[in-house]
């Protein structure tokens, strides 16, 4: 199976990993910002949210750095998130993220996708059952004509005899 790595893939490992490095700093470094005022202290969990995004995206870029390369889809939840990282100030996250979804939409990088998974999608046919031993082998055998059970003699139907009505006189 051929699964040269188009540039734009490799230019996607690229950005989604350094994204992920800097999410990881602008994380640490927002969640310490937070931590340092009373009030901040309530909103820690939003900035934490782009060191988890840190992490994803790293295990994303080594999955797409693999040799051989591994079995997987573009993630454009990623890039969506990456996206959404404009909410925590981190304006290189949300360029990584609309290139990303840019460049998934090339056919090329479509298509790679689509030869990579290709294994994973089809199932591959059942193997032939053996016939048993005691079953003559069906191309020596010559076949049976089947006799066909006469068919009943088709009834005609009885008309009802039409019962004479009673006039009353009156």
């Amino acid at each position: 199976m051929n699964t040269t790595k188009p540039t734009l893939v490799h230019v996607i490992a690229w950005t989604t990993l350094a994204s992920g490095v800097v999410n990881l700093f602008w994380g640490f470094a927002a969640s310490a910002t937070a931590i340092a005022t009373l009030i901040g202290i309530i909103c820690v969990p939003l900035t934490i949210l782009p060191t988890i995004l840190g992490i994803f995206e790293l295990i994303y870029a080594a999955k797409l750095f693999s040799n051989p390369p591994q079995a997987i889809k573009p993630s454009t939840n990623i890039a969506v998130l990456e996206i959404a990282c404009a909410l925590t100030g981190n304006f290189f996250a949300v360029a990584v993220g609309i290139l990303s979804l840019v460049f998934y939409n090339d056919a090329a990088v479509k298509d790679y996708f689509a030869r990579l998974n290709e294994p994973f999608h089809s199932t591959p046919p059942p193997p032939p059952s053996p016939l048993p031993a005691s079953l003559p082998d069906p191309q020596l055998v010559a076949p049976t004509p089947v006799e066909e059970a006469p068919a009943p003699p088709e009834e005609t139907p009885v008309k009802p005899k039409r019962v004479p009505r009673k006039v009353s006189k009156k």
